[in-house]
């Protein structure tokens, strides 16, 4: 099961008040409902590719006491494998776009509903959580990018719910695809508000279990590849040094180097894999810090090149 379908399944099983299911099931009316007229008569259909959030919408039908509600499933087209599940209404339809105050123009909404279905936050709340049932999805945390968003067929709904979600201090994103319109969220501090605000908490908290396993993972990764990077850069100096001594050795000898800069460079030659610090402990001159032995190692790489030039 996808993480989103995980969310949707808890979603589903989330009890509510009446003014709560009204808007919940108004966002879903919005996300996923299409009016025709036959016989001069108003019928809706609300469609879904899953039985239990279709389930779901046939239950909150029932709950505001709507007649003759049925649900139907039609196999998709063209070999695609998911059936398309009607929640269908053909009476009553009129009545319930009125409680709903969705206001409509032959078969078509009006772009977005009326903020008078918001009796308080709860209710705005309900109207997320439809929105993602309807058509709602976020990426797995374990195997990618943080990312969810919310799919719209129209650009003024779309806003409508990026500005809802600016109620709660959720700062999407709009972008306009192929197809349609989607409001996102990226950051994962973001993506788990949005749970808690639309009453998913099992997500909420696998989701920052599995955040805080990565962000750890991604720690521990940056402070090993700079730890490699430090040993790398120790091993290539030090090669570098032990070749410009042996140079100096086998030209000129380490006699004509001045005396602090020899003792550095025995040291140097008996312990090739030492790092400054403990060479400057070996000196039999006393303690030298870090930089003073890398600043004689320096004048030896120095000395090296320049003999090398002459």
């Amino acid at each position: 099961m996808s993480f989103t379908s995980e969310i949707k399944k808890e979603l589903i099983m989330i009890e509510a008040d009446k003014c709560c299911i009204e808007a919940e099931i108004s966002a879903l009316i919005q996300m996923n409902g299409l009016l025709s007229s036959r016989n001069n008569r108003l019928a809706l259909d609300i469609q879904t590719e899953s039985p239990a959030i279709a389930r779901r919408i046939f239950s909150l039908l029932k709950e505001l006491k709507m007649p003759a509600v049925e649900i139907s499933v039609r196999k998709k087209m063209k070999l695609k494998k998911n059936n398309i599940y009607i929640v269908r209404m053909r009476t009553g339809v009129e009545e319930l776009l009125e409680q709903l105050q969705i206001d409509y123009e032959g078969e078509g909404f009006e772009a977005y509903p009326s903020t008078d279905v918001f009796s308080h936050e709860d209710c705005k709340k309900a109207y997320l959580r439809g929105a993602f049932l309807g058509r709602g999805s976020i990426n797995n945390p374990e195997t990618s990018s943080y990312h969810l968003e919310i799919f719209n067929v129209d650009a003024e709904h779309n806003h409508f719910l990026y500005m809802l979600l600016a109620d709660f201090d959720l700062h999407a994103r709009e972008l306009q695809r192929r197809n349609g319109f989607i409001v996102y969220l990226k950051e994962a501090e973001k993506i788990t508000e949005y749970l808690s605000v639309i009453g998913a908490m099992n997500a909420l908290f696998k989701f920052e279990d599995v955040r805080t396993v990565r962000d750890m993972r991604n720690s521990v990764n940056r402070i090993v590849n700079c730890e490699t990077a430090n040993l790398n850069k120790t091993i290539s100096a030090s090669v570098r040094q032990k070749e410009s001594i042996k140079f100096i050795q086998n030209t000129v000898g380490l006699d004509e180097l001045p005396e602090k800069l020899k003792e550095i460079a025995e040291i140097r030659l008996q312990y090739p894999d030492v790092n400054l610090k403990e060479i400057g402990q070996l000196l039999p001159s006393g303690n030298l810090s870090k930089s003073g032995v890398n600043h004689r190692l320096k004048k030896i790489e120095t000395f090296a090149e320049t003999l090398e030039e002459d």
